[in-house]
Order: C-alpha cells, then sequence, then structure tokens
C-alpha cells in the first residue's frame, strides 16, 4: 500500500443528540475506527459541552495524532454569540428552539416580505434560524445584544476550538452551513450583512466566519491537523451519500428532512422549500420537518412497546390504519409553518383503538409529512430520479415498507453508516487530494424496497392537516 493509500482522515458529526467520529482510510473510505459521545437534551445548550462531547469521541476513537486531515459536520442554524473576548455570551439556541418564530414573522415583514425575503437569502425565515434567534436576543435579551462581536454556529464554532478558540479571524465555514442563517445569499456566496444588523438591531461591525471552498483547508488544529471547510448536517450527509442531481434524500432523524442536489438554486416565496446551499459548490433545496424519529419513541411510550414490536404491530394492520389518521406536530411544526401546533389524532372510533392501528397510523403520519415535504421540493422544479431513505428511523423494520407504498415508489435503503461524519471524513479527504473532485467511495449495496401504493392515506392526511390550519392552540 503505497503512502498515499495509509493516509487517515477523521469527519465528525455534531448533532443534536450526539456526536459521532469517525477515522477512515483518505483513498478508499474503509473505517479504520470510530467513537461517539452524547450531548445534553434540551433547544439550548452550553457549546462548551459539544467541544466537551468531542474530546470525549475523540478519546473514544483512540485519538487523532494518525490523521492528516479532519473536518466538523454540524447541526445547522443553533445560535453561538461571542463577545468581544472570545466568550460565550449565553447558551446556544439551537434549530428545534421555536420561541423565535415571532420574530421570524418580524423579519420577514421587515425585509419586504415573504417573497421578498426569498429572493435575499433563499428562504423565507422561520423560527430555526440563526436570523430569527439574534432577533428574539436583541427583543428579550437586548443587552446581551450589545455584547454580541461575533456570531458562529455549531460546527463552525468546533472547527474553531480545534485551533484554539481565542482569534476571530481564524473562524471560517463554508456556504452550506452559512446558508442557513438567514443572512448569506447561497446564489451569490455572500453575507447580507444588512439583514444581520436589522436582526440584532444595531449597526455595530460584527465578525462572520470566512466562507472557505468545499475541497479547501480552514485551518489547523492545536496538533497540527489541517481542518477541512466543515458544512451542515444534510449536506455532509448528501455528500457522503454521493448524492446527485434526482436524488431525493428523506432523513428521518430528530427532525426529518427531505432534500436534493442541484444544479440551481430556489427561491420559494411560499417559505417550504429552504434553499440551501450543498457541500460541492451547488445547491441542496430542503424541506424540514420538527417531528420524525420521536414519533417512534412517542408509539413506543404510549404502547409500552420496544421499537421492533410498534414495527410488527404496524405491519399487521391495515394500511389507513381503518380511518386512524395522526397529524404528527408533537413538537410544534416548522414546514407548514406552526412552531405552536400540536399533534391531533383524528378518525378514532372503537374498531380502530388498538395497538396495530394507533402503530400504523404513528408511522404513516410521520412519513406523510415527509410526502408532504418531497412534493413541495418537486413543486419548485426538483427532480426525483430515487428516493433514498436514512437515519435512525430509517432503521425500524415498518419504515421501509410503509414509506413505500406512501411515496408510491421504490425506495432506497443505503448501507447503515454515519452519513453526516461520512461525509465530513470525505470532504476532508477532498481537501487532502488536492483533487477537483471529492473521491469516490463505495459503502456497499443499497437496499430497494417496494411496497403496494396507498395514495388514500396520503389524501386523508392532506385534509387533517388543512382542516386543522387556523384552529387556536
Amino acid at each position: 500500500m503505497s503512502q498515499s493509500e495509509q493516509k487517515l482522515v477523521a469527519g465528525v458529526d455534531s448533532s443534536t443528540q450526539s456526536v459521532k467520529l469517525v477515522i477512515r482510510n483518505a483513498v478508499t473510505g474503509e473505517l479504520v475506527r470510530s467513537g461517539r459521545a452524547s450531548h445534553p437534551d434540551g433547544t439550548e445548550v452550553n457549546p462548551t459541552l459539544w467541544a466537551t462531547a468531542l474530546d470525549q469521541a475523540i478519546a473514544a476513537a483512540g485519538g487523532i495524532s494518525d490523521v492528516s486531515a479532519i473536518s466538523i459536520g454540524g447541526q445547522q442554524h443553533g445560535m453561538v454569540a461571542l463577545d468581544s473576548d472570545g466568550k460565550v455570551i449565553r447558551d446556544a439556541l439551537l434549530w428545534n428552539d421555536t420561541r423565535s418564530a415571532q420574530a421570524a414573522k418580524d423579519l420577514n415583514h421587515e425585509l419586504g416580505g415573504d417573497a421578498e425575503t426569498a429572493r435575499k437569502v433563499g428562504s423565507v425565515l422561520v423560527a430555526s434560524f440563526t436570523a430569527s434567534k439574534l432577533r428574539w436576543l436583541a427583543d428579550h435579551e437586548p443587552e446581551n445584544a450589545k455584547r454580541v462581536a461575533a456570531v458562529a454556529l455549531p460546527h463552525d464554532w468546533l472547527s474553531w476550538q480545534l485551533q484554539g478558540g481565542k482569534d476571530f479571524e481564524k473562524l471560517f465555514t463554508d456556504r452550506s452551513d452559512a446558508s442557513g442563517t438567514g443572512y448569506f445569499d447561497p446564489t451569490t456566496s455572500h453575507y447580507r450583512y444588512e439583514i444581520l444588523s436589522l436582526a440584532l438591531k444595531h449597526d455595530s461591525e460584527i465578525y462572520l466566519p470566512k466562507i472557505i471552498a468545499p475541497n479547501a483547508f480552514g485551518g489547523t488544529t492545536l496538533g497540527g491537523i489541517p481542518i477541512a471547510a466543515g458544512a451542515g448536517d444534510n449536506a455532509g450527509a448528501a455528500l457522503g451519500l454521493n448524492a446527485q442531481p434526482g436524488d431525493v434524500i428523506v432523513s428521518l432523524g430528530t427532525s426529518g428532512t427531505a432534500f436534493s442536489v442541484s444544479n440551481t438554486p430556489t427561491h420559494d416565496a411560499a417559505g417550504f422549500v429552504a434553499g440551501f446551499a450543498d457541500a460541492t459548490g451547488r445547491y441542496l433545496p430542503l424541506v424540514c420537518t420538527l417531528n420524525a424519529a420521536r414519533i417512534l419513541d412517542a408509539a413506543c411510550k404510549i404502547l409500552g412497546k420496544s421499537h421492533d414490536e410498534v414495527a410488527a404491530l404496524a405491519l399487521s394492520a391495515s394500511p389507513g390504519a381503518n380511518g386512524l389518521t395522526l397529524l404528527p406536530y408533537f413538537e410544534g411544526e416548522r414546514t407548514p409553518n406552526r412552531p405552536d401546533a400540536t399533534g391531533v389524532f383524528s378518525g378514532m372510533n372503537l374498531a380502530n383503538s388498538n395497538p396495530a392501528d394507533i402503530a400504523r397510523a404513528m408511522i404513516e403520519g410521520m412519513l406523510c409529512g415527509l410526502v408532504d415535504a418531497v412534493g413541495a421540493l418537486v413543486s419548485q422544479g426538483v427532480a426525483v430520479n430515487r428516493i433514498l431513505l436514512i437515519g435512525g428511523a430509517a432503521k425500524n423494520p415498518a419504515v421501509a415498507q410503509i414509506a413505500s407504498s406512501l411515496f408510491g415508489r421504490e425506495v432506497l435503503i443505503p448501507p447503515a453508516g454515519e452519513y453526516v461524519a461520512d461525509g465530513a471524513a470525505r470532504q476532508a479527504a477532498w481537501a487532502l487530494s488536492g483533487n477537483t473532485d471529492a473521491p469516490i467511495w463505495n459503502f456497499g449495496e443499497v437496499e430497494k424496497v417496494s411496497a403496494q401504493a396507498s395514495p388514500g392515506v396520503f389524501a386523508k392526511y392532506q385534509e387533517l392537516r388543512d382542516r386543522t390550519a387556523d384552529w387556536t392552540r
């Protein structure tokens, strides 16, 4: 084996619930070792806990002293506000913290309306965006807002910590993560500083991470390891899967997302599709729902069953759960934008008040939100040649079968893996290689799952979604 084939790269996924680290061969992609550590629960977190968890994951993987490059993928949007000394001003507000919903509405209005906002930054602002959280800070903690000297996102901040975390000039990011801030235009690849000032309600100069090319290094760790640009989690997953235009990835993690690599940007004035950038220099139109894997957790809790037992119950029931329909807005919802919504069971009667139908309805409800999401992508001109199902909930034995019936087409299940961390590792290998294109790694064959279509289930879901749109909660 040549010296280049022996080089190792590290990829990190700093997600909402945990941090995962993979160390792979830079040429073949072969997994050498890995580590992980948990993050605390909640929608606001002290960022130092992410750094501690990363250290723990590195230790669990046997260290990184032998790797030639590292890259960080991370949860999008989270607001890390820093003072002039580089210290964290307050706990970071995460993407799933919905207290900034009104702030998002206010900013969209001040920017000239939803269509104008989408034109400027590719997306209509919702509670999850960093700009919305900064406006919330200005409205509710004005003294903290006045102290803001720099703003980073989780992946930016971790890359900075690996460098020592003192000099703002060493803050860097990539297009994909910057495109989720609400003050970055992915079409021109430039920050919109006027939106940042509008959000914070002051014109003081704020330092933002510089944008690094997807195949470049932005700095080095204190141990001298080059650090690649990094990426937002969904862009990292797309890179890890080597997604191409026409591939729609449906990810079932804490949140549910449907996204596709695209050669052209989107500007959805309706606010359903976020016009993000990807990790290769292209675009990543994306629809996000707040309710995915935790709906399965709730089903287990309600029924007193394990995930496998819930799956068996669901598959034993008929499509449509004998008329029982779930609107799965257990944690509010982002798409459609209903941050204060709650979940709704509809059509319950004595016949379907049983574990099998309840299990089926909960899985169908979770997945119908993603069928809705893919429909929104199609409305923006996104081609759907293949649907790839990933994420923790995709491992549930019933999910792929029911997803195929709801999408009315074959779904593909890639080999199990840490897709975001794998994408980060692939990016590190790309930067290390100096090549124009990222290396192609083969992680194995995808599983193909087909089931008989059941379009009536989604139709009933749509009816419930629309009927509850104006409910006061």
